[in-house]
């Protein structure tokens, strides 16, 4: 099982950015995909999940009405669509794997190596 997530970088505020999250070694559209985020000195947080179908999707509050979340389930991808950057949506951003949309990141059972978004003022 592999997630490679990656598309991160430096953006100004109020910019955007598309994070990709490619996966591999497993069926892909048995699996719900989780984003998560961790900032320096916090710990992990929940950004938003995704149904195997893609029928259902999750948005911590944090992020509702800027991010989006969807999926390629032929090419067994899951994007995430950031907009209305903000300096506090800086971290590291990972994707991981998990049997149904849960928003606990325990519940997730193979992680990504991640990808470092950083939005500057």
């Amino acid at each position: 099982v592999q997630l490679q997530a990656s598309g991160g970088g430096l953006v100004q505020l109020g910019g955007s950015l598309r994070l990709s999250c490619a996966a591999s070694g497993f069926t892909f559209d048995a699996y719900a995909i989780g984003w998560f985020r961790q900032a320096p000195g916090k710990e992990r947080e929940g950004v938003s999940c995704i149904s195997s179908s893609g029928d259902f999707t999750h948005y911590e509050d944090s992020v509702k009405g800027r991010f989006t979340i969807s999926r390629d389930n032929a090419e067994s991808t899951v994007y995430l669509q950031m907009t209305g950057l903000k300096p506090e949506d800086t971290g590291i951003y990972y994707c991981a794997r998990g049997a149904n949309a849960y928003r606990e990141a325990t519940r997730y059972d193979y992680w990504g190596q991640g990808t470092l978004v950083t939005v500057s003022s």
